[in-house]
This record gives C-alpha cells, structure tokens and sequence, in this order.
C-alpha cells in the first residue's frame, strides 16, 4: 500500500510507542530516517499532559513530532511553533464547568482523584478500579442532568477521565485535521487502550492495532476493518506503518541495540555480573545449529492425527507412560502456536490434523479430550485420579485463534464453529459462581500430580485470553455482538486476576466489595509478582513462574508490573543452573501444600517435574518476556543457554527433553518432546536470532 494517501500519524504513547525501550528506539531511528518530503505529519495523542510529553522528547525517548495533542484529547500544542492553539479551547470550553464536575464525580463509590499533575482546565482525573458499564452511564448521566457538556472516558479498568463533551483523543484530532486541511481519509492512528477508541471511530481513519491492546479497544472496534498486528508497543506500531506503506522495511533488532547507560538504573545492576554484548560468530553458529536440530526434533512429532507429545520412536513407555503415545490438547496446542511462523507443508498439515483430532473428540458437552491415543483413536477426558484437564479446552481456543489469524482459512472457522462454542460454553460452567473465575479442581490441569486448586493463576491467564481469541473468532464470522460481548468479558476477567492476583497493603477503595477472607489475608504484604493460587479459605504465595510469564505474554500483565515480577524472578534465580523453573519456591515435605502423592513414580519431589522442575519450553517463554521487555543481549543469552541444555540429552546429543532436574541440570524428562522444540524455535524467531535474520 502506497503512502501517498497517509499525510498525517497520530498514535498514542504509552504502551504503543513506549513500553519497550528498545523497540521505542526502532521507532525513533525509522521515523528520523525519513526522507522530510515524504514523511506524514507526526501526531503524539496522550492521556499525558503536554508538558511531561515534552519532557519525553528531550530526555530522547521519543522523536519530537509536529503536534501534541494531551490530556485526553482537552489541548493541543503546535512541537514546532511551540505554541497553544486557543481556538482548540474556545471550541471545547462551551458548557464546561470543571468544579461542579469534580463535585458530582467525586460522589461516585470507590473513586479517588488522580494526582495534581494528572489535572488541567478542561480534564478531571480520577482512579475507579474495574468500573462497571452501569456505573459509567449513570455519571455520565448525573453531569448531564446538571447541566455540564461532559462525556466519560474510560480505559484500562481503572483510569477514569472527565472530559468537555468536545474533547476526547478523537475529538482533538478531528479538529486539528480540519485546521490542519487534511481528510480524515489521509489520517492514520494508532493505540492500544479504550481512550484511544475515539480515535479510530473517526469516519474514513486508517488504524494500528498493536497486539499488546485492551480487550476494550478490540471490543469498540469490533465491527471496523483496522490493520491488527501480530507485533507489541512500537514494534507493532513499525509492522503497521509497514501495511500502510509509510515505511519500506523494519529494522532488525540487531541493529537498534538499547544503550546501557539508557537502562534503568536498578537493571543495570541485577544485571551485573552477567555477560551481555553482542553474539559472537560461534554462539551465532551454535545457536543456527541448535535451531536446525529443533526442526529435527519437531518433525519426530509429526504422526497421522497430529503432533505428539514426544518422539514415539525414540522414548520406550510402560505403564501411565503410555498416553505419551497420544496427541495431547495441551502440548500439541502449544506446539501449534509457537510454529506457526514455519510455513513448510508438512508443518502446517500437521497444525490442521491435530486441531480436527482434538475438536472432533468433543464430548456432547463440550469437553475436549486431554488427549487423544494414536494408536487406537479414542480420547482420554482426564489425567491422573481421572480428574478432568480444564486447560486442554483452553489451549485449544487459543491455538485456534492463531491458526485462524495466519492462515486466514474461514472455512476451517466455519466448520468448528459450533464444537468452539461449546467448549467454551463447558468452560464457562467452570465459573459457577459467575465472579469472572475458574474453579480448578485438584491436578485440573497442567501439573496433573501437583495440588494446587480453585483460582489458578495459569487457568485463569489462559481463561482471560481464550474470552479475547474467541471474541476475535466471532468477529471473524461477523458476529460483531457476541464478539464484543466476549471481549468486554475478557477485560472483566482481566480486572479480576490483576486485584486478586497481585495482592497489596492498600485498602481497596471499593466500599461495596464484600469483606472475604482472602482480603483479611492480604492485608500481610504487598507481592513482586501474580501470586499462584487462591481459595476461599487461603492463598499460596508461592511464585508460579510459568503463569507470570504467560500473563505477560497474553497481554494481562501490564509492562510495568511485568519488570518488578522479572526482577524478582531473576533475583531468586529461577534461570538456574538453566532457564527455566516452573516454581519458585519449590514444596518441601513438612510444608503445608506438601501432599503424599508427590512421591508417586518419584516425579514431584523438590525440585523435580512441577515442582520446581526446569523446562524448557518455559525457558523459551522467559526468553520471549525479558525480550519483549527490552532487554535485547539478555535475552540472546538466556537463549544461548537455553540452547546449552536442549542439547545435553539423556541418551544423545539434542534431545531437547521435557524437563531437567531443578538443581543438578540433568535431563530426566522425555527425549525429543514437541513443544520444548517448538518454543525455542519461536524464542529464535522472536528474538531474531533464527537462520533467517542470521543470514540476513
């Protein structure tokens, strides 16, 4: 697509074009490369205020654009004439009266104002966490009623915004096109949050979408085309300009490293010790080989119905070890999403076979099996003690979506339609008490001979993104009203782990919330991370290191909390002797979450399989989070490493086992086992280290 049809870009900041700093640098040194003849105007819209966007741009984050338009679309300020438009306020000032809206807002239950520095003239600022459709429009409606021009915006379940009727991110860029002559045709956009909705609700707008957005923009979006991308923060935003062909090529990461000295200080030392630079030839020959070796492995997956679990050639099985010899929802689901970027036939033949393996295994119901034998064709509903697998139904949605996404085949949708719905509905029932939770029961799902229960943490991340890509499904086919109804439940669920999950001393500013026990609990400290489990008799404090990394790439986790969850993680050494651990800290005999089964085929003692155990799958997913949160050279080699142990093996070199002893290193899972395979290939891919990016 030509950019002869786009001459004006405005994108949101924070979490769009910052979030990342490296990516955020990607940006800059695009952006600045830029022949001045051809580039569009450059936009910043922002719930920031002009000033600290200024600031911004002089501590060299962000290239200084042509226009800022700040506090939620209530100023706008010409960067190169470095000047208010005034007319912009006379426009919107009609009908405004800030202090009796502060009055009438205040009344609200559970809100409290945003800091001083969040304020202005023309937009009141207040913090109301998880805030219901209902509450909204009855503030909305009780300024009116008063008499005050005002309209509310709301995003990321807790910012609360009281605006000029006039005024929205949306409603400042139509005026400063229509000062600035330019259509709304020629106007590209670019956010990730509800506020941002505005913008890309403008007739004939362009739009970005990056992939770390709120289910609230996706939901108010539903029923427009916009160019959604598969890339985060400035990284999506650079694949966009990309689709609108306002740039001709995205940089490579190796190319825009991030400045140490630019790294916030209190990183710079938790990484002190670690060897960071550039990959020298030999890990960059090492690592090329250690991804050839995994499409090896991979391919040894490959059978009539589907990925299995492991190699059936290479592992001899007895007794429960048999349903290795199966196509597992939960494995080969995983297998899928992280070797969907392999375009080879027979790879994407077998993405297919185990999706129709798995859904047309579907109870009546709408259970999906927790795994389906290869030999005999019949599904297994349950694990150990014939408990059912809930997460199988939720990976499955989840590599649906991105099947779907990739392949762009909406026939394939549209035969599976009906089974998709029906496991989420058999999932939906899960929630009985309908708060926005799961309940798990026992070894429900993927540790099977591991007890925990309730409100799961990784239940509950993998619940909140199968709401999301099922919504996504929906609007594929055009069902646009379920699909939001999906989405807008997604970001309730999304509320409800970010409050419950991430405890804290503060009191909840909600009088109306009921007095549980868990909360009297909390009330002992504040957690570095989203904490494992919930019940209503108690809570685990114990660090579920696979579901905070999960929760940050499913995009619950927000970056900022992402970081102190990493800094606590990479203190405790969760990375060693290799990356990663699945538990931090493991359960000893005596402990109160011991149970006597851990003992049973000595697979969950300290330190061994779930318990504590390291994996390598995961330690692909840790590489993919400390990339995603900018930091490049660590990431590179945690990978190296990575790939150190896939290659260890039990029996030859490049096994790339299911898991290795959490203190001695060693490999004691299954050898050539698919996901860890195929997630060190997508650790490859992500972090541009792959044969294809080497050779570039």
């Amino acid at each position: 697509m030509s950019n002869d049809n786009i001459r004006l870009f405005c994108s949101d900041i924070d979490n769009t074009l910052l979030g990342n700093p490296e990516s955020a640098r990607r940006f800059f040194t695009t952006w600045k490369s830029l022949p001045a003849s051809l580039r569009p105007l450059l936009v910043y819209n922002s719930g920031r205020l002009v000033p600290d966007m200024e600031r911004l741009v002089a501590e060299g984050r962000l290239i200084s654009p042509d226009y800022y338009i700040g506090g939620v679309g209530t100023r706008i300020v010409d960067a190169r004439g470095k000047k208010k438009l005034d007319g912009f306020a006379t426009y919107i000032g009609e009908g405004w009266n800030r202090e009796r809206a502060n009055e009438i807002t205040a009344s609200t239950p559970g809100i409290q104002p945003q800091p001083d520095e969040f304020q202005e003239k023309f937009k009141s600022s207040w913090f109301l966490d998880n805030a219901t459709s209902e509450v909204l429009r009855d503030l909305e409606h009780r300024l009116v009623s008063a008499g005050i021009d005002a309209c509310v915006v709301y995003s990321s379940n807790r910012d609360l915004d009281v605006l000029p009727r006039r005024a929205s991110k949306g409603g400042a860029l139509q005026w400063l096109a229509n000062h600035l002559g330019i259509p709304l045709e020629q106007v590209l956009v670019a956010g990730d949050t509800g506020n941002d909705s505005s913008m890309f609700l403008l007739p004939g707008v362009k739009g970005i979408i990056v992939e770390n957005a709120f289910p609230e923009l996706l939901e108010a979006t539903v029923d427009r085309q916009f160019y959604c991308s598969r890339l985060v923060m400035a990284d999506g935003v650079l694949d966009g300009l990309l689709h609108y062909g306002v740039i001709t090529e995205i940089p490579s990461v190796q190319t825009t490293p991030h400045p140490g000295h630019e790294t916030t200080p209190g990183f710079r030392r938790l990484f002190t010790g670690t060897r960071l630079g550039a990959l020298d030839s030999l890990e960059k020959d090492f690592l090329k080989l250690a991804y050839e070796k995994a499409i090896v492995a991979l391919r040894k997956n490959i059978t009539p119905l589907g990925f299995s679990a492991c190699s059936l050639n290479d592992n001899s099985v007895t007794g429960t070890d048999a349903n290795y010899r199966s196509v597992w929802a939960r494995d080969g689901a995983i297998t899928i999403i992280n070797t969907m970027h392999l375009e080879d036939p027979d790879i994407r033949a077998c993405q297919r076979q185990t999706l129709e393996t798995l859904l047309n295994a579907a109870s009546p119901t709408g259970q999906l099996p927790a795994n389906v034998h290869i030999d005999t064709g019949s599904p297994d509903y349950s694990g150990v003690g014939s408990i059912c697998s809930i997460d199988s139904g939720l990976w499955v949605i989840i590599a649906f979506y991105n099947f779907t996404t990739t392949t762009g085949d909406l026939d394939f949708l549209r035969r599976n339609a009906d089974r998709l719905q029906r496991a989420m509905d058999w999932l939906s029932a899960h929630d009985s008490n309908n708060d926005g939770l799961l309940e798990i029961p026992e070894a429900g799902d993927w540790t099977d001979l591991f007890g925990r229960s309730y409100n799961v943490l990784y239940d509950e991340v993998l619940w909140y993104r199968a709401n999301v890509c099922f919504g996504r499904l929906l609007e594929f086919m055009g069902d646009f009203e379920r699909a939001a109804d999906y989405l807008r439940w997604s970001q309730n669920i999304r509320g409800r782990v970010l409050d419950l999950f991430w405890p804290s001393t503060q009191p909840s500013p909600d009088d109306k919330r009921p007095n549980r026990f868990a909360d009297r609990q909390f009330g002992l400290g504040d957690a570095q991370y989203l904490i494992a489990e919930i019940t209503p008799f108690a809570f685990n404090w114990r660090c579920d290191v696979y579901g905070n990394i999960l929760a940050y790439l499913m995009n619950l986790l927000d970056a900022d909390r992402a970081r102190v969850a990493f800094r606590f993680m990479w203190g405790a050494g969760v990375n060693e002797p290799w990356p990663g651990a699945n538990l931090y800290p493991v359960v000893q005999a005596g402990d109160p979450d011991w149970r006597a089964y851990y003992t049973v085929n000595l697979l969950n003692l300290p330190h061994h399989y779930h318990n504590g155990g390291i994996w390598p799958f995961i330690g692909a997913m840790w590489v993919r989070f400390i990339h995603r949160l900018g930091f490049h050279e660590v990431a590179c080699r945690e990978l190296v490493r990575l790939a150190k142990l896939n290659q260890l093996g039990r029996d030859q070199e490049w096994e790339f086992n299911e898991w290795a002893h959490g203190q001695t290193g060693r490999p004691m899972g299954k050898a050539f086992q698919a996901w860890s395979a195929a997630c060190f290939i997508r650790a490859c891919q992500e972090v541009e280290v792959d044969p294809a990016h080497l050779a570039d």
